[in-house]
């Protein structure tokens, strides 16, 4: 058996599995992953064909843009996925994850959309959008 990865809401009722290894992740600092997430969104982007996601009934999505919807639990509000319909990967939530990930940070998204509370200081490869 290969490499498995294994995630999950606060409250347990969404558990996601992935088979695979983990791409390094981005940090999203765009207002709509902010506000949802309540600081930056940091996730990880998987072959949509090596997740299995358990807890269906509490897994809602919430249309944010015309091409976007965002998977969160109705039960303790996890934002743990972000989809574009009919692309061949998935963004995960890195908090999600049980550790060791085995990933990293590679990079920062929308930083031009970033708040002015906090400072990126970790070195990491920054676009504006």
């Amino acid at each position: 058996m290969g490499e498995v990865h294994h995630a999950h809401c606060l409250c347990g009722a969404v558990n996601i599995r992935v088979e695979g290894p983990l791409s390094p992740g981005d940090a999203c600092h765009c207002s709509q992953c902010r506000r949802q997430s309540g600081h930056y969104w940091a996730s990880t982007d998987v072959a949509r064909d090596s997740v299995t996601i358990s807890g269906d009934e509490s897994l809602t999505w919430y249309q944010s843009s015309e091409k976007v919807r965002r998977g969160f639990c109705t039960t303790c509000g996890s934002f743990l996925l972000w989809d574009v319909p009919g692309r061949s990967r998935l963004a995960i939530a890195l908090g999600a994850f049980d550790a060791p990930t085995g990933t990293h940070l590679e990079k920062h998204i929308f930083v031009g959309s970033k708040d002015d509370y906090y400072e990126i200081a970790d070195g990491l490869p920054k676009t504006p959008e």
